[in-house]
């Protein structure tokens, strides 16, 4: 490392003509006045330029590792070729070098810092977005990513979040205002509830954030409250019926038809009837608050449609036909949930179908899914339809069918034994797994009740 190194002509030849330009000079004044031949003063000129190329040499080199060294500041990686070992550049470099050195070590701690400052942002479970004074994204954490895309940085707030109270507040925040919190809904495949903490930060932070803006998901409290309303209100109604006949039937029991053995026989057939239909009742009350307990958590698992319909189907006997092509792939889902799913479709189509009619299911793979799936319809999708060949359902109901104890014909279902949450039940399973159903129906011709599903090959493809 201590030879010299070669220097450019370009760098070299300026210098040696610059420190040789005054001895050049003295030369050319003793030819112009005629004290020295022309041979003696290319002779001389040849030896000066060689003197100066010899003095410029190793203090050109000097200089040049001096300037690399500087140039490595931006590049601490950087191999330098050469390092002066005497003289006055070597105390120069030395210094440098030792600069060097700790600058080096100093952007390695600041980077560790950086880092470590991202592992904490990205390990919050609240979703975190950092805005500057003009209402810009200047930073977010993995959450943040997950729950309104990748592509935010830069992006104004107002581009993916339209909640006009939300974006009220962070511009009053970001105008010199104090923090508030503000409730709003996420749209998608699901609503979610969340409350916006909005907060401004006592001085300018990194890349000029401002403000802080942090989402504390409360879907579950606030879904929780609901059903408790509803089941209270729907409870109270749905066994307001059944509990005013059984009263009745006890009374007439103890009362009238005390010693009635007919009485007893045909109101204890009746009660043990409206005994079981309360049953059935709170399941089903039961069963659909625990799937919207859980629908904000779509399931991992891979489910096979295929081996789940054929169990169904041993039950149903020779009116259940299936159709399912033998490279059906499987599907993401619960298995459990995805049968009772097709338990009560089916269930229902033998209901309200013709009494020697036949009930087709048919299953297929599907390139894109429908648009109700949210960012799963533009995978490979899943098609399973339960045909029925009833009565048909009248266009004004179909919206309506997934509410809970909606029913077409009241009278009718009840005598079924319905409890007018079965639809809403599969809807709710429907969610939780990001997939869809579409219901079509003509009077006189039968339903089609159909459930999409994304791909468990699909999710896997694309590592989610």
């Amino acid at each position: 490392m201590a030879s010299t190194p070669p220097i450019p002509f370009n760098r070299f030849l300026p210098a040696a003509i610059l420190v040789s330009a005054p001895a050049l000079t003295v030369l050319f004044a003793l030819v112009f006045f005629r004290l020295m031949p022309l041979w003696a003063y290319l002779a001389g000129s040849l030896f000066v330029l060689l003197g100066g190329f010899v003095l410029v040499r190793r203090h050109l080199a000097d200089l040049l590792a001096a300037e690399a060294l500087v140039r490595s500041f931006q590049d601490p990686s950087q191999k330098l070729a050469y390092l002066p070992e005497r003289g006055w550049a070597a105390g120069l470099v030395t210094q440098l070098s030792r600069l060097r050195a700790n600058w080096s070590r100093e952007m390695r701690n600041q980077y560790a810092f950086a880092g470590t400052f991202e592992t904490v942002l990205d390990s919050l479970p609240d979703p975190l977005l950092l805005l500057d004074d003009k209402r810009r994204v200047v930073r977010t954490n993995l959450t943040a990513r997950k729950l309104f895309g990748r592509d935010l940085k830069d992006r104004d707030l107002a581009q993916f979040l339209r909640d006009p109270d939300l974006l009220k507040a962070v511009d009053e925040m970001l105008a010199g205002g104090s923090g508030q919190e503000v409730p709003f809904d996420s749209p998608g495949p699901v609503t979610r509830i969340f409350l916006a903490r909005i907060e401004p930060l006592p001085v300018l932070a990194i890349d000029n954030a401002r403000g802080l803006l942090t989402f504390h998901d409360i879907t579950a409290l606030k879904r929780t409250e609901q059903m408790r309303a509803d089941f209270v209100a729907n409870a109270s109604h749905e066994l307001r019926t059944p509990l005013a006949t059984l009263s009745g039937f006890i009374e007439t029991l103890q009362g009238p038809a005390k010693n009635d053995a007919e009485a007893h026989e045909k109101f204890l057939a009746i009660m043990s009837e409206q005994t079981a239909r309360m049953t059935r009742l709170v399941q089903d009350l039961l069963s659909l608050s625990r799937v919207e307990m859980n629908e904000l958590t779509p399931p991992r698992e891979s489910a096979d449609l295929a081996q789940l319909l054929g169990g169904i189907a041993k039950t149903k006997g020779e009116g259940l036909v299936l159709s399912i092509p033998a490279d059906l792939p499987l599907a993401i889902g619960d298995a459990d949930e995805l049968t009772q799913v097709f338990q009560n479709l089916i269930d229902n189509a033998f209901k309200y179908g013709r009494a020697s009619g036949k009930v087709t299911v048919v299953a297929r793979k599907i390139d894109k899914g429908p648009m109700p799936m949210g960012p799963e319809a533009r995978l490979e999708c899943l098609a399973v339809t339960v045909i029925d060949e009833g009565e048909g359902i009248a266009k004004e109901h179909l919206p309506r069918l997934t509410e809970r104890f909606y029913r077409v014909d009241t009278a009718r279902s009840r005598a079924m034994g319905g409890t007018g949450l079965g639809l809403a039940i599969v809807k709710h399973i429907v969610n939780r797994h990001r997939g869809a159903l579409s219901i079509d129906s003509e009077i006189g011709q039968g339903s089609r009740f159909t459930v999409f599903l994304p791909s468990f090959r699909q999710a896997v493809a694309d590592g989610t």
